[in-house]
């Protein structure tokens, strides 16, 4: 579903050239879950926006069923974004004015859809997060756990062809940890496409394929049940 070829991405710092990511060629299928580990600064969160169009390579080619990421325009990246992809951050990143189904239904009211149309879509995700008596509640007054399952309904609002997940659990505890996982992992169990950046063996665990990077390539690339993929 996802394919990149010999990607790069490099960066200015000054009058230093930064390569963030080296000739990475990676196919992705639809309905894996893929886990992304490496130590810090291997490139594994400028892998996952390029992905999800939140930038380009520098060199090399990045397909999404077939049509190019790489050399298009931004708005044209945009509408990829908000139609195809869908984002979990570490810091949940809800508005903090809106209310859970309000933050739900965002990427749709951004398309001009009507909130009354959006807005039972939005508490069915809510209530298979678990959040059925947190609807009208904002931020504010959630655990970090109920703003994550917000976040990923809210990822999900759209139909996303793929499931795009930086460190999603790395500003909660263990057992909340652990729930969200289990989360993700019901989702894939459904058919949904995950690809999750994670510094944790034991959060790696929960996809179906894990690749490591090093110094901005592709180091390890290996199937859940030992076998390269």
């Amino acid at each position: 579903m996802i394919e990149l070829k010999n990607a790069s991405k490099s960066y200015k710092q000054g009058s230093r050239e930064v390569h963030a990511l080296r000739n990475v060629s990676l196919t992705i299928r639809k309905g894996e879950f893929l886990s992304i580990m490496g130590p810090s600064g291997s490139g594994k969160s400028t892998l996952l926006n390029l992905v999800g169009g939140l930038d380009q390579p520098s060199q090399g080619e990045i397909f999404m069923d077939g049509k190019p990421l790489h050399g298009i325009s931004d708005d044209e990246l945009t509408l990829i974004r908000r139609r195809r992809v869908g984002f979990i951050f570490q810091f949940f990143n809800l508005l903090p004015i809106l209310t859970a189904v309000e933050n739900v239904s965002l990427p749709l009211l951004l398309e001009g859809t009507p909130f009354n149309q959006i807005q039972p879509r939005a508490v069915e995700l809510l209530n298979q997060m678990g959040l059925g008596n947190r609807v009208e509640h904002r931020p504010e007054q959630l655990s970090g756990g109920e703003m994550q399952r917000v976040a990923i309904a809210r990822a999900l609002v759209t139909n996303p062809a793929v499931l795009l997940a930086d460190e999603p659990t790395g500003n909660l505890d263990s057992h909340t940890s652990e729930e969200i996982f289990m989360l993700l992992k019901t989702l894939h169990d459904k058919g949904q496409t995950i690809v999750m950046v994670t510094h944790d063996p034991r959060a790696a665990a929960y996809g179906s394929r894990i690749i490591t990077l090093k110094d901005g390539s592709l180091s390890e690339d290996i199937a859940i049940g030992g076998q390269a993929a």
